[in-house]
């Protein structure tokens, strides 16, 4: 039987496991890729791993979601990191030099190798033929000390393309309409993997928006084969040496197949607060908007940048709105500024911004109160542009241009109509500016480099072994699709990412403001703190701060209807238990400030019993839980959590460790 790309780049990495049978799979990391807002924890838990320099193809360390620096807090952190990558061996992406997916896909990117990411965007990679997995910064940092990464046996999804997208459809359409069909859950597991006709009509930035928005899917990664349209886009970058041919196998087997007819799509758009709520722009045209926003890891692009600039070409935006546009990285912005397009962007009305992060994550720009606000990319949940009551829609570069205009949501395809506006024809260019002069590699002699840490650098807090059992109460019950934003809130608060014991202050802020206080108090009385939630629990960014935080708090268990992939990694690697109820409606036998027992919980874990009993000593009711974790995730939670395993176990392999009761 043949290869799909995904089990061809997974064979040649794999070192644990097998593609065909068992639970989880092993297998080396090529490239890691870390952001300010992840990377200080992950490399202080480096540190403490006690290893000389990283032992991957190519580590970078990238500042992209705190450039803003408001605060000594994030210089300080930003001089760490630089250090840091001085010191132990990683080229360091500064302030102003892009966001991280866009500069690893035009400088660093290699199709057939494995990236892992401290962001859960990170599949962006995909679009050049990599398998690029978002986790959490501390199996990242294992990743850096050269041990292998650890995921679910995947199951492949294949999306066939077929046909060609008409003028004002874009790469971003595609990626709604396979969100509006799969939704945002019930895919972890899956790696979707693109094929058909239709791919050789997307460009590499076009197949990166895709893959970008894979995250949003709830999959593990998508990915794209490496074919001439990649080979062109390397020789641009002046990298065409880093180019091979990676195709699926002509008789490849998926495990399931979708397929979307290019030619049948229409512009998109996701609705608030979820990138699956989609419908058509049509749909809801006329709605009055007050703010467009273009930029992100998702369309950020050279052809993005420009295609809008061509829109906007002469005009000047509707005056009831804030347009704001940026770049993803000094290549684009470059390349926009010395053609004049750029020039063309702001002469519309546009604020720019250095490439950076920004309005995505909530780090600047945020709507006015019951504002609407369109943009370009990736995630509209509840209350992440710092606004809990504005709402948030996604739409291509096309259609943000367009409702630019207007001042309200309008579908490219009227632009001829209204403004005498033609679809722009934009190519990959022949050559990109080449200007690394914003990535400072690692020291040659790093053993030299003084690490610098300022007052806001706190070590990492370690965990403590699962107890026997259970006792304590519920401390927070949240319902379905609860977002690793709504657990640790981003914003301005990632100033204290490398000060746990400042930053779980505000777990779970915007929706139990007494949340953390009561988990202080149980954990200060010996009380276990227990969270409990709906479907899709944790799903969003790859923070680990998450689980990382809730461990400091006390939490030992989480329990849910179905639990996200990266952060029930997250809960594992903090020695935090992820259980599932057996049966979904026993969720309504719970309630906060229930008082509850799970006995023999360490006992069941040893012997793997896969179920265990919740008895609501409050309710007077017993609920079945399970739990589904692999030998080696058992003992990851037994020790409780990755750091104390490497600390206990130093140079053991997870068969050799052997827990008792």
């Amino acid at each position: 039987m043949g290869l799909t790309v995904a089990q061809k780049i997974l064979k040649k990495h794999l070192v644990d496991g097998d593609l065909l049978s068992g639970d989880e799979i092993g297998i080396k990391i090529d490239h890691t890729l870390t952001q300010d807002a992840t990377g200080t924890m992950a490399d202080l838990q480096f540190e403490q791993m006690g290893v000389e320099r990283v032992k991957t193809e190519v580590s970078v360390s990238y500042i992209d979601h705190k450039t803003i620096q408001m605060g000594f807090e994030d210089a300080d952190d930003h001089k760490y990191l630089q250090t840091f990558a001085q010191k132990y061996g990683l080229y360091l992406s500064k302030p102003g030099n892009g966001i991280c997916h866009q500069v690893h896909l035009e400088r660093f990117g290699r199709p057939g190798a494995t990236l892992l990411g401290s962001d859960s965007h990170t599949p962006t990679g995909g679009g050049i033929g990599m398998i690029a997995i978002g986790a959490g910064g501390l199996d990242v940092a294992a990743a850096m000390a050269g041990m292998p990464f650890y995921m679910p046996r995947p199951k492949i999804l294949g999306i066939k393309l077929t046909g060609k997208l008409n003028d004002w459809v874009t790469a971003k359409d595609v990626i709604l309409k396979v969100l509006q069909i799969l939704t945002t859950k019930g895919n972890v597991g899956w790696i979707a993997e693109y094929f058909g006709d239709g791919i050789k009509t997307l460009s590499v930035p076009e197949r990166a928006t895709i893959t970008n928005m894979g995250a949003e899917l709830g999959v593990t990664t998508s990915v794209f084969p490496s074919d001439e349209i990649t080979r062109k886009f390397l020789k641009a970058q002046a990298r065409e040496r880093d180019w091979i041919p990676l195709e699926a196998d002509e008789d490849a087997k998926y495990d399931r197949v979708i397929e979307i007819n290019l030619s049948e799509l229409e512009p998109m758009i996701a609705q608030p607060h979820s990138p699956d709520n989609v419908v058509r722009v049509r749909d809801i045209e006329g709605l009055e908007i007050d703010q467009v926003c273009v930029g992100s890891c998702t369309n950020s692009s050279y052809k993005d940048g420009k295609i809008v600039a061509e829109i906007l070409s002469g005009k000047v935006v509707n005056p009831n709105i804030d347009f704001v546009y940026i770049a993803g990285s000094k290549q684009v912005a470059r390349m926009l500024a010395d053609e004049g397009s750029l020039s063309k962007i702001i002469a519309a009305g546009a604020r720019y911004f250095e490439p950076c992060c920004g309005f995505c994550i909530g780090a600047g720009q945020a709507p006015r109160n019951n504002g609407v606000s369109i943009r370009t990319n990736n995630r509209n949940f509840f209350g992440r542009s710092g606004t809990k009551t504005a709402k948030i829609y996604l739409v291509s570069p096309e259609t943000a241009a367009a409702c630019a205009l207007t001042g309200k949501i309008t579908d490219p395809r009227d632009l001829e109509k209204l403004f005498g506006i033609s679809h722009p024809k934009v190519d990959i260019p022949e050559s990109f500016v080449i200007d690394d002069s914003r990535i400072i590699p690692p020291a040659f002699e790093g053993e030299k480099v003084e690490l610098y840490k300022g007052p806001n650098i706190v070590d990492p807090p370690s965990g403590e072994e699962l107890p026997q059992e259970i006792s304590g109460v519920i401390t927070g019950k949240f319902g379905d699709k609860i977002t690793t934003d709504d657990i640790m809130p981003a914003g301005s608060l990632l100033k204290y990412r490398s000060n746990v014991p400042e930053y779980s202050k505000y777990v779970f802020m915007n929706r139990d403001p007494e949340f953390a206080k009561k988990c202080l108090e149980n954990k200060d009385k010996g009380i276990h703190n227990i969270i409990v939630g709906g479907d899709s629990y944790g799903q969003g960014s790859s923070r680990e701060h998450a689980a990382l935080c809730p461990m400091y708090l006390g939490v030992k268990v989480v329990i849910a209807k179905a639990i996200e992939r990266i952060h029930r990694a997250n809960l594992i690697n903090f020695g935090i238990v992820p259980l599932t109820f057996e049966n979904p409606d026993d969720y309504e036998k719970i309630e906060k400030g229930d008082k509850i027992k799970i006995e023999n919980i360490r006992k069941a874990l040893i012997e793997n019993s896969g179920r265990v009993i919740l008895k609501n000593e409050t309710k007077n009711v017993e609920i079945p839980l399970n739990f589904h974790l692999t030998e080696r995730e058992r003992k990851i939670i037994l020790v409780g959590g990755t750091m104390m395993l490497a600390k206990k176990y130093a140079g053991m392999s997870f068969k050799e460790i052997e827990i008792k009761e």
